[in-house]
């Protein structure tokens, strides 16, 4: 009997090459059900649609200059044609976020007569499945989570039922398999960081947030898609050092992600204990990410033994009434201040997060981020654009009040909302503050008249951000 086939669609922005946990996940539960899986992957085309996200970062004083050598690919649509054409697939998955339902629309549409159903998923889908159904590309739509509903689509299909209907609850992390890293090449696990090469792995040790109040962020409306349901998730120890010990042995990494919004929510002994274990087991570097106010010393003392390589956080803005009173983000400036001091401490390097470009932010407001900015070191500053993603609080507040129409779409983060109306500044004021900030947050004041200068996007503007950025990379990424 013919195998029930499935091809993954990954509309990746490209050089993102972080590999992402959802595809191989997804991957592993269809193998364990006698389904052959195939995986296209746009990572390393040109894509008009999208910029280079890492290469633009490094303009911006974001990521330290690097050369990752990896050639770029151009003819995204015929490769994709042909594939879909040699595997001859029964279903098309694609996993969308906001950013990349364009791109994946025009490969979809270059193949709507090959007679594959489509279903997609991810958080794009989720909060965009209107604009998704409108397409005519798409069979079945994914909202929430997906490993129970994509196993059922294939099962249904292969019986020659293409419709039903089923409610899907929350799924429990302890008992998914392992991922399938498999379904990437070999080398699509290599990502540069600081210089270094390194095969470089995301394990999932939770799901959901804690919090969930973030008005950016998309976690509050899909919190409420399972209700009286637990939201957040995170696997037992025993169960998270078994799965690296599985991956660590068999695709021989030499660095771990922690995917998760909040590492340090773990009670204090069960992360003392995950640190031991997986330092005598595991004994490989790692990247994790929580929010400031969940650190300690105690904590910290836990991860330095464990072998943490490299952490970030959220702190998203300066000013305490702003971050409180719009964004809903905990934690007040002199917790922030103390606890980076902490991390110093520690020689722990570390990115912070920052957000600039809200309707209604005013340039003082702006300098209240890079002033806090200025009480630390992290080694390095992300800057986004406040990029406001459909399914969030203040998605619906913007459009409810006229400053976002409901056909703006998002742009990577780095760039915003397209047609955002602000009551303070132009978009054109804010990308310049947001090219400028890492400046005017880690040189000294003398520097501030021509930093002034370097906001502009005229000929003097350009030619004196070019020269302060030699200045910085100069003092801070050799």
């Amino acid at each position: 009997m013919k195998k029930f086939k499935v091809l993954f669609l990954y509309p990746n922005v490209p050089m993102s090459t972080l590999v992402p946990i959802n595809i191989p996940l997804l991957s592993a539960i269809l193998k364990q059900n006698d389904i052959e899986t195939h995986l296209f992957d746009t990572t390393y085309y040109y894509s008009y649609e999208l910029k280079n996200f890492e290469k633009e970062k490094e303009k911006l004083l974001q990521l330290r200059p690097f050369n990752l050598v990896a050639q770029y690919k151009d003819n995204v649509v015929e490769d994709w044609q042909k594939t879909v054409n040699d595997f001859k697939p029964d279903l098309i998955a694609v996993t969308v976020v906001e950013d990349t339902i364009d791109l994946a629309l025009k490969l979809l549409e270059s193949t709507k007569d090959f007679g594959c159903k489509v279903i997609a998923g991810g958080v794009g889908a989720t909060f965009n499945s209107d604009r998704l159904s409108s397409s005519g590309l798409i069979n079945y739509i994914c909202r929430g989570e997906g490993e129970d509903f994509i196993l059922d689509v294939c099962n249904y299909l292969s019986m020659g039922i293409s419709s039903f209907q089923k409610q899907y609850g929350l799924v429990d992390l302890n008992k998914l398999p392992y991922p399938d890293f498999d379904i990437f090449p070999d080398d699509r696990i290599v990502r540069l960081m600081n210089k270094s090469k390194y095969r470089m792995l995301q394990i999932e040790v939770d799901r959901g947030c804690a919090g969930g109040q973030c008005t950016y962020c998309c976690a509050p409306a899909l919190k409420n898609l399972y209700t009286n349901q637990k939201y957040y998730r995170r696997k037992t120890n025993d169960r998270l050092i078994a799965e690296l010990k599985f991956l660590k042995n068999k695709y021989k990494p030499n660095y771990f992600d922690f995917g998760s919004e909040t590492f340090l929510l773990r009670p204090l002994s069960e992360l003392q204990d995950l640190m031991k274990q997986y330092k005598k087991e595991i004994d490989i570097p790692f990247w994790c990410q929580t929010r400031p106010e969940t650190i300690t010393e105690d904590r910290l003392k836990a991860l330095v033994m464990g072998g943490v390589s490299d952490m970030q956080f959220g702190i998203e803005h300066g000013n305490e009434n702003f971050r409180v009173n719009w964004l809903r983000r905990k934690g007040n400036n002199d917790v922030i201040v103390r606890n980076m001091h902490l991390i110093e401490k520690y020689k722990i390097p570390y990115t912070i997060n920052m957000i600039l470009g809200f309707v209604h932010e005013t340039r003082d407001l702006v300098w209240d981020s890079i002033n806090i900015c200025k009480n630390f070191n992290p080694k390095t500053i992300n800057v986004y654009m406040a990029t406001i993603y459909k399914g969030t609080w203040l998605h619906k507040i913007y459009t409810q009040e006229g400053y976002l129409t409901v056909n703006s779409k998002t742009d990577q983060l780095l760039d915003g909302n397209t047609g955002m109306k602000y009551l303070y500044l132009t978009k054109e004021e804010f990308k310049g503050l947001q090219r400028t900030f890492p400046l005017y947050a880690r040189l000294d004041e003398s520097f501030y008249p021509r930093i002034k200068i370097a906001e502009k996007f005229d000929e003097e503007g350009n030619k004196t951000f070019a020269e302060l950025r030699e200045v910085f990379v100069r003092e801070f990424y050799q």
